[in-house]
């Protein structure tokens, strides 16, 4: 369903416009605004392609895929100029951004092509077996149904429209219907006409893609509690995964949302990495800090260390970096504002130390970038301390000894990551804290920063609560896939009732009484 598909006429007149990131100023013509009678429209049309759509053979799916990349890079440079005015972001990042997107949506192409994804088990039966014989058993999973996909606010190619979730649900056999993110409404209408043009060349019901658009909360809450919604994707704010989480929980039917929402990513700085590279590390971490104004759900807000030779060369350099580190633009005003408020709060606290600001900005949603100290007993208590601050800034955390910088990372809440800084001499240090960082998150990095996700199959991008709403999954990579798709068992059914995946014969990753036949 393109944007301007079974609109809602009455909504049609007020529209609202695309706003320049840089000036905060509307840009562009008014844009239409889709109403509750689209959003109903669009599950109707969700749920009636979606038998249709997941029965296409895997073939036809994954060329779907693929073609949904082909039909973005035919965009060209208008998209990336559109998402530069509407983000902020700069040309570089947003054309890597848009090779990411087609790049994870031949990656979903591949997976579906393999079949592994079906997740085929076959115990034959064995009707001689004493005392009960056994039954025939086949399984497979198949899709949820449609999902509703929340666009995300810091990566408009990659993880909103046509991004990681809706690749996903699509690979996985399921509709889509995107509720746009109102800080890129013209982007997203581009990659939505893009993925329009898809179904119509893959011969495809109009249903299987539709496109909401409109500010507010009253479009994405009607869609989580459309009783035709199966499952639900969203990257964004603690506060907005937990409204769509009690949401879809209130529902008579409750479904799953995928909520990634709030991380700070501690990166510990263990005392030989310190002692040996202290000044280079404080260089390297405000690098990491500041790309993208700090706006990654990745982005390294919490350091660990103790207290010993390197640390202060560590900070003296992180400072000195900082402070020449220009502002940059942030993607909304909504999120300028807040990231002000997050910092002014650190600044204005008691047991809190500046280390160091960035340059001011001259414009309006330009974020100053900020370092700040505490002691790991003031961090242990206040529990906002240990809070995201969505933007350029990060907390030092001071502590005394190894068991003192245990128990923060014990109180410290779930998170995407977790990096270790370590040399050779800190082997042991680095043994005792990962069986504790992997409690606590979902990727633990060694001698890296956390920031930059790379899109493959072994990688996680989720963790405990509240980096997600289920730490099980992951929102990147091949095994996202797995969130939209369930298991169905069949048993002692004829041949000809089975489905063709499952019959004897069919070539396809399967494991048969217990072992894995390719």
């Amino acid at each position: 369903m393109a944007d301007t598909q079974h609109l809602d006429r009455s909504q049609q007149a007020s529209g609202f416009r695309s706003i320049d990131a840089q000036s905060g100023q509307p840009v562009g013509p008014p844009l239409a605004i889709h109403g509750l009678a689209d959003v109903e429209a669009a599950c109707a049309a969700a749920e009636g392609a979606f038998d249709a759509y997941r029965a296409i053979d895997n073939e036809a799916r994954a060329a779907f895929l693929e073609r949904i990349g082909a039909e973005i890079v035919t965009l060209g440079d208008d998209l990336i100029l559109t998402a530069m005015r509407e983000s902020g972001l700069p040309r570089a990042r947003l054309e890597g951004e848009r090779g990411r997107t087609v790049g994870q949506l031949k990656m979903f192409a591949d997976v579906v092509r393999r079949g592994g994804w079906m997740g085929v088990r076959i115990d034959p039966s064995l009707p001689d077996r004493a005392p009960l014989p056994r039954p025939d058993l086949r399984m497979r999973m198949i899709p949820l149904g449609p999902v509703a996909v929340f666009g995300a606010s810091n990566f408009p190619l990659a993880f909103s429209t046509a991004g990681g979730d809706t690749a996903s649900a699509l690979a996985a056999g399921c509709t889509v219907v995107v509720k746009g993110h109102p800080a890129h409404p013209a982007t997203g209408a581009m990659v939505a006409g893009a993925i329009d043009a898809a179904v119509a060349a893959c011969g495809l019901p109009t249903g299987v893609f539709s496109h909401l658009v409109g500010p507010g909360n009253e479009l994405g809450s009607a869609l989580v509690q459309d009783p035709r919604i199966a499952a639900v994707g969203f990257t964004g704010s603690r506060g907005g995964g937990l409204a769509l989480v009690k949401l879809a929980q209130a529902r008579p039917v409750p479904i799953p949302v995928y909520a990634e929402m709030s991380s700070v990513n501690p990166v510990v700085l263990l005392p030989e990495a310190l002692k040996a590279r202290g000044t280079a590390l404080g260089t390297a971490f405000v690098g990491s800090l500041t790309m993208g104004a700090g706006q990654f759900c990745t982005n390294p807000g919490l350091v660990l260390a103790i207290e010993g030779e390197g640390l202060d060369a560590f900070v003296a350099a992180a400072g000195t970096a900082l402070c020449e580190a220009s502002a940059a633009t942030m993607l909304t005003g909504g999120i300028h504002a807040a990231y002000e408020q997050g910092v002014a709060a650190l600044r204005a606290h008691d047991d809190v130390k500046t280390i160091a600001q960035g340059k001011l900005g001259e414009g309006v949603t330009q974020g100053q970038a900020a370092f700040f100290e505490t002691s790991a007993a003031q961090f242990l208590a206040d529990k906002e301390l240990g809070h995201e601050v969505f933007g350029a800034a990060s907390l030092l955390v001071r502590c005394t000894s190894e068991d003192e910088l245990h128990a923060v990372l014990r109180e410290a809440e779930g998170q995407l990551t977790a990096t270790i800084q370590m040399d050779a001499g800190d082997s042991d240090a680095a043994s005792r804290l990962i069986p504790l960082l992997e409690r606590k998150a979902g990727r633990i990095l060694a001698n890296g920063w956390p920031t930059g996700v790379e899109v493959s199959h072994a990688m996680v991008h989720g963790g405990p609560f509240p980096a997600t709403s289920d730490g099980r999954t992951t929102s990147v990579g091949s095994l996202a896939i797995d969130r939209f798709l369930r298991p169905v068992s069949y048993q002692n059914l004829a041949p000809e009732l089975l489905p063709t995946v499952l019959r004897d014969g069919t070539v396809a990753p399967r494991l048969v009484d217990g072992v894995f036949v390719d």
